[in-house]
């Protein structure tokens, strides 16, 4: 089971939108430029709350990941 809303969001959608916020540019880096942690965001690995919606009825009701940064609270 995901609590997810969002499904498959593009580490390169993240990066864009805290780039805008924090005034940074975005450039696309190969993961080996990141260590393991590289090696972790290249794999396609998406989360689906398709099961819990399903078996539970749950249903976000909260903005998706894009949106809510995109509000800009983090950036105080």
């Amino acid at each position: 089971m995901h609590a997810v809303g969002d499904e498959g969001v593009p580490t390169r959608d993240i990066a864009e939108v805290i780039g805008r916020h924090l005034n940074l540019p975005v450039a696309s880096a190969p993961p080996e430029d990141f260590g393991f942690l590289g090696q972790i965001l290249a794999i396609d690995q998406p989360a689906s709350g398709e099961l819990t919606h399903a078996l539970f009825g749950w249903r976000p009701v909260h903005p998706g990941l894009i949106e809510d940064l995109d509000k800009g609270h983090y950036f105080g």
